[in-house]
């Protein structure tokens, strides 16, 4: 770590600089019936519009919630508006609870899990037919994973202070942009830590790969859990959101240009086995918005993404192009099924201490060799993660992870006492502490918490997940909201419903060539 960064950021007033930095998070959540097994009913109206709603809408299924705060200034401010949704959420759910697990509940057949609808707008109907196009290419079982994701910037006052600091000549956004990607590229190298750290999904209900290949083994002799006894979040291995397509492709993060040309080069490649099956189906409907190796830019499912809010009809990459990044989103993380939100403030503070680490890192370019270590350290934390001997690839050379993952937590924990003294106390080296003692085995991760339980309380995942999802929603529906937060969430369904019928009502010309405007802007960041 050059610590000329750390050192002179302690010096240079951090309160100033650092108090600014804001997190959001979107939190996947599905919906499933009293007895445990998948909700087939539709959207609720009264929680708005999925298409326009800005804090409550769904993923890649129906049945899957997101709910999305706003960027904020404080983890526990975060939590509070996180805390709110849920509340709201449940009062308008009748029988139905959350799932609490990044892995599903009970599934049937594919056919039978629900693809989101967002109406009959052209872009509503993109929605759709992009998510109808997963299920045909990757299974509709994918869509019912749930996960965290973690968006994080830094203030102004502190890009304007690290732009004079190093001496950089390059206009503010484009310093933002490649300091951004640094970050990024060293997060690559070292996402496998948070994985190991706060992976939660090492087992799954067989229904999940019913008819598929697998190696995954029966838990305590129960064929209805399948597990893998090292394992730490399944969610980030195969069975998630993998592909053996998607694992062909290496995407460049070394900077802004080069991450758009790969990213749009897959998604204006046609592959052959997506070509046959044909982008309408034999009745003449969509069945996926195109034959490349990605529909969109979304498919790819990276650790981390470089982000600008889109407006209107614009791709996230042409955001990107025409505004650069201004922030980043964190994606590995599983759902803490130990926490009714999903995540908690020290999990937040420990984020923020490891990308703000990975900022002030030294952050060397990356080679093709490079980005296929990075996946095989996610295949081997995946799947064998506490292990007590695993090593991992560092620069080539096989390191014991114990050995990389203490060094990592040591200089994490020096960016944490930074993040102390912006705003007072010790709750950020205390959340590194915690997960020093993970990493010695004083306290368990919650991958090895889940699989303890199980067996301490004799009974497999389905059983356990659903008695944490029932107690979680006694946590919400025994704290109502007030009359007037009530009706403040019921206004914002309103409204979003309103909004949707606007934007239904706006659109112009077919479809067809909304959809060619829209891959248009796919050729130009190419360029």
């Amino acid at each position: 770590m050059p610590i000329s960064h750390l050192a002179a950021l302690s010096q240079a007033k951090p309160a100033q600089l650092l108090k600014g930095i804001l997190r959001g998070v979107e939190k996947e959540s599905l919906r499933v019936t009293s007895d445990g097994t998948l909700a087939e009913t539709p959207h609720a109206t009264t929680l708005g519009s999925a298409l326009t709603h800005e804090s409550i809408t769904t993923d890649f299924s129906e049945a899957l919630l997101e709910f999305i705060t706003p960027p904020v200034a404080t983890p526990e401010e975060a939590l509070r508006v996180l805390d709110r949704i849920h509340r709201y959420t449940y009062s308008q759910m009748g029988d139905e609870l959350l799932w609490v697990n990044s892995m599903p509940c009970a599934i049937g057949a594919d056919k039978d899990i629900p693809v989101a609808r967002y109406g009959d707008s052209h872009s509503g109907t993109m929605k759709t037919i992009y998510r109808l196009g997963l299920g045909l290419r990757y299974g509709r079982a994918m869509q019912t994973i749930a996960g965290i994701h973690y968006n994080f910037s830094l203030p102004d006052d502190f890009w304007l202070w690290l732009h004079e600091f190093e001496g950089s000549n390059e206009d503010l956004e484009s310093f933002k942009t490649r300091r951004y990607f640094d970050l990024i590229r060293n997060f690559r190298r070292n996402y496998w830590l948070l994985i190991y750290l706060f992976g939660a999904s090492p087992a799954v209900c067989s229904s999940f790969v019913d008819g598929r290949e697998h190696d995954l083994e029966p838990f305590n002799g129960d064929d209805h859990t399948l597990h893998v006894p090292h394992a730490t979040s399944l969610r980030m291995g195969d069975l998630g959101y993998n592909s053996n397509v998607q694992q062909s492709l290496v995407v460049c993060y070394n900077d802004l240009r080069s991450y758009l040309s790969t990213l749009c080069s897959a998604i204006s490649s046609s592959f052959g086995p997506y070509r046959e099956l044909g982008v309408k189906d034999g009745n003449g409907d969509y069945q996926q918005l195109s034959t490349g190796i990605l529909q969109i830019e979304n498919e790819f499912y990276s650790p981390i993404r470089p982000k600008n809010p889109a407006k209107r009809g614009e791709t996230a990459l042409a955001a990107l192009d025409n505004r650069g990044v201004e922030y980043i989103e964190v994606r590995c993380l599983d759902l803490n099924p130990f926490s009714p939100l999903g995540i908690d403030a020290q999990q937040m503070r420990f984020l923020d201490s490891f990308l703000l680490h990975c900022l002030l890192t030294e952050s060397p370019k990356t080679s093709d060799s490079d980005y296929r270590s990075t996946q095989e350290n996610q295949q081997r934390i995946v799947y064998r993660g506490h292990e007590p001997e695993l090593t991992l690839l560092d620069n080539g050379t096989e390191r014991k992870l114990s050995d990389w993952a203490t060094q990592l937590l040591e200089e994490v924990d020096s960016v944490a006492g930074l993040l102390d003294s912006t705003w007072g106390g010790e709750q950020y080296r205390s959340a590194v502490g915690v997960q020093k003692a993970k990493l010695k085995g004083e306290i368990l991760t919650p991958a090895q918490q889940i699989l303890a339980e199980m067996r301490e309380q004799k009974v497999n995942f389905s059983q356990w997940a659903m008695a944490k999802a029932e107690q979680h929603r006694r946590y919400f529906l025994e704290r109502p909201l007030d009359s007037d937060s009530l009706q403040d969430f019921l206004h914002q369904a309103e409204a979003s419903l309103l909004k949707q019928k606007e934007v239904e009502k706006e659109d112009s010309g077919t479809f067809e060539a909304f959809l060619s405007r829209y891959y248009a802007q796919y050729i130009c960041c190419q360029d």
